[in-house]
């Protein structure tokens, strides 16, 4: 059995299917900093062109998932989670869909184990 590079936890699962319903086909993209800071950031699938230099690390809940080809030299030896955490109030310097629900999707990352890394696929 192939190693998953992601995973979701069951409460981003839950605000990435709200947004589905309100939204239609969602995409992915693990921000790298400036503006977006470093978080992984929630489109609609219309409005996101995916830069040519990505990759697609895999798929979260049915969405396309996608890294910065640069970036992911720094996650390649990493398990990444994608949760959310509850935001008091939703603010103005994130284009993720998340944060007009009041929440904010999170990255957690663990490096794999031995036995995982036999068994991850090359996305290079």
């Amino acid at each position: 059995m192939a190693t998953e590079r992601l995973s979701v936890t069951p409460a981003a699962a839950e605000v990435i299917e709200r947004l589905k319903e309100e939204t239609g086909e969602l995409v992915f993209n693990q921000s790298g900093g400036c503006c977006d800071g470093t978080a992984p950031m929630c489109y609609a699938k219309s409005d996101f062109y995916v830069p040519s230099r990505n990759i697609k690390m895999g798929e979260i809940c049915g969405c396309e998932f996608f890294i910065d080809k640069d970036q992911f030299e720094y996650f390649k030896h990493s398990h990444i989670t994608i949760d959310v955490k509850k935001e008091k109030a939703a603010f103005g310097n994130s284009f993720s869909l998340e944060i007009d629900l009041g929440y904010q999707f999170i990255t957690r990352s663990r490096i794999f184990t031995d036995e995982e890394y036999k068994e991850i696929e090359d996305l290079n």
